[in-house]
């Protein structure tokens, strides 16, 4: 409960990731007021397919905001601006009376691999974003997803007034404008400024030239005022009418924001389940084995570099759920958790974990490679390896994966001199020091590890003036409590170990894609 006669003013953060709607509260030093989340489904109608109920969604909203102000007690007139983030690349049709055409497609469904494969048989600039024009588009992008609709469901295709990404969606709910927010336009719908905006040659090769009659007109840069909140929303979540919404963005770089990585230099690590790695440059660039540079895809007149990992903190949960079962439930029982004891048991375990390498690829690989049938790899085994050693080298390979990242900007020209990380690997202050050691660069933890709907907030502080711009609202909300340095001497013995993680998979390729093919 807020302390009586503290009048802020706050911000409403709204964060709609994978699993739940979280809702959170904040005041203008970047302090954390309330948290409130409210999870719903996911649905797999078929084998790739992924969807969500925007109905699920809203509901979701509306219960986490008014947990979030209930818990508070904070007037709603001390709510100065909202804003907000969502997963990208998750497609909402809706027709022209703001009614939802079924259920959304959401980020991780892989159902348009025939469209997306079409982007490799054009000359375009749009290649560029990926990987320099070196790697395969993905399927889960939106140009994709849309001209899936087109083809295969085409009754819902004309129906579609809007065809949007997740946080447009969003933005239309709470004002009832219809924008296209810079982030999600730059880096997964091949919008740029640079090259004169939409790339209309590159959607009509895909299959849905058509589609930008129901994408939004306007692309609204991130924490530009959109407009105030809608009577009927401010009711429904026990808000006032008219209160400035600003300009959200997809989940990811909205942590990027809340990391306070807006200008050139810094590299912003969101960890979790995967691994999000991305940062700025002053320049364009594009280069083999990352996605971008994205024109504008955060902050104006900069370009945003991508990397990550399918899979991180999921492989460790893997192990642990696998493989350490009297381990969990032991410290279950006892209150305590299960990654810290494995971690204390390890802590002092030398570079290499006994000679063992293996790759993090188990759901497949995102950058360098973008390889949906890359697999896992364990080498080096001998009698004598332990489960600790397995553990370790689990917690090595998700380092070498975000080293190897790094590489790839570096090799294109874009040197990261600091990495700023967030989410669940923080925990673990060792799992911290070996990313700095593998990498050489040096780690820096900030005081509030849920940056992503921290970066809603400060977006909410610059539509409503709070602020004067992105820079100036995260210098003042975004504050560092640890700098964690890398070893030289351990750098350096690790760099063996890097190679031969490099190493690895490419002489492994063809052997995994025979495997997956023939489990297909």
């Amino acid at each position: 409960m807020v302390a009586p006669g503290y009048e802020g003013p706050f911000l409403l953060g709204i964060d709609y990731g994978t699993e739940s709607c979280r809702a959170a509260i904040f005041d203008l030093r970047g302090n954390p007021i309330s948290f409130a989340a409210t999870p719903y489904k996911t649905h797999h109608p078929k084998p790739g397919w992924a969807e969500q109920s925007p109905e699920d969604w809203w509901n979701a909203l509306v219960a986490s905001v008014k947990r979030v102000m209930d818990e508070t007690g904070i007037p709603a007139r001390h709510i100065a601006g909202i804003s907000y983030d969502a997963t990208t690349m998750t497609v909402v049709a809706i027709d022209k009376n703001g009614h939802e055409l079924g259920n959304a497609i959401m980020w991780m469904d892989v159902r348009a691999t025939e469209q997306s494969a079409r982007a490799e048989t054009i000359e375009h600039w749009a290649r560029y974003y990926n990987g320099g024009g070196t790697m395969p588009a993905t399927a889960e992008w939106y140009p994709f997803k849309a001209a899936w609709l087109r083809a295969n469901e085409p009754d819902r295709y004309k129906s579609a007034h809007r065809l949007v990404d997740a946080p447009d969606w969003l933005t239309h709910k709470l004002t009832g404008e219809w924008t296209v927010n810079i982030n999600s336009a730059a880096l997964r719908m091949y919008y740029n400024r640079d090259e004169g905006g939409w790339p209309v040659e590159f959607y009509e090769h895909i299959g849905c030239g058509d589609v930008f009659d129901k994408i939004p007109d306007r692309v609204v840069d991130l924490g530009a005022p959109i407009g105030g909140l809608l009577p009927s929303v401010a009711q429904e979540l026990g808000l006032l009418p008219g209160t400035p919404v600003a300009q959200g963005c997809p989940d990811a770089w909205a942590g990027q924001i809340g990391l306070g990585v807006v200008q050139p230099g810094k590299t912003a690590i969101i960890t979790g389940s995967s691994h999000v790695i991305t940062g700025q440059s002053a320049t364009p660039l594009h280069g083999k084995g990352f996605f971008g540079g994205y024109t504008d895809g955060v902050m104006p007149g900069q370009y945003t570099c991508e990397g990550g990992l399918v899979s991180s903190g999921s492989v460790l949960k893997w192990f642990k759920d696998n493989f350490c079962r009297d381990l969990t439930s032991a410290a279950e029982r006892l209150g305590m958790n299960p990654y810290k004891i494995l971690d204390e048991r390890v802590s002092d375990m030398p570079p290499g974990s006994g000679g063992l390498i293996i790759n993090e690829y188990f759901q497949g690989n995102r950058t360098p490679y973008t390889d949906s049938k890359a697999r896992g790899i364990m080498w080096g085994l001998n009698l004598s390896t332990t489960p600790e050693q397995v553990y370790h080298a689990i917690e090595e390979a998700v380092c070498y994966g975000t080293a190897h990242v790094l590489k790839a900007f570096k090799d294109a020209g874009f040197a990261s001199t600091e990495l700023v990380a967030c989410g669940g690997a923080t925990k673990s202050r060792d799992w911290m020091q070996m990313h700095a050691d593998v990498t050489g660069v040096p780690i820096t933890l900030t005081e509030v590890g849920d940056a992503v709907v921290l970066g809603s907030c400060i977006l909410a502080a610059v539509g409503s003036g709070q602020y004067q711009s992105i820079p100036d609202a995260a210098r003042n909300m975004v504050h560092e409590t640890e700098r964690i340095e890398p070893r030289a001497d351990v750098h350096e013995e690790y760099q063996f170990y890097f190679n031969k993680y490099m190493e690895t998979y490419p002489r492994m390729q063809g052997l995994s894609h025979e495997l997956v093919d023939h489990l297909a």
